[in-house]
C-alpha cells in the first residue's frame, strides 16, 4: 500500500472517530441532524478556547468528557 493511501485512511478513520463523539454527545438527535447549527456550536466553540476563559472551559469539559467515556 503506498504511503498516501496509508494516509489517508488513518485521516478517514480519525474523522469517523470524531463524527461518532459527535453522536455520543447526542448533538446530533438533540439538533435534528441540523449541520449548519452542529458547526456554529463547534465555532462558538472553538471561540471559548481561544478566549480568556479558554483553561477553565478546556478543563471542564475535559472532566465531563471522562465522566462520559467512564459510563460507556
Amino acid at each position: 500500500m503506498r504511503t498516501w493511501q496509508v494516509e489517508r485512511r488513518k485521516r478517514t478513520k480519525h474523522l469517523i472517530e470524531l463524527g461518532g463523539l459527535i453522536v455520543k454527545a447526542g448533538i446530533v438527535d438533540l439538533t435534528g441532524d441540523d449541520r449548519a447549527t452542529i458547526l456554529g456550536a463547534l465555532i462558538w466553540m472553538a471561540d471559548k478556547l481561544n478566549s480568556e476563559d479558554g483553561e477553565r472551559a478546556r478543563a471542564l469539559w475535559a472532566e465531563k468528557g471522562r465522566e462520559a467515556f467512564e459510563k460507556g
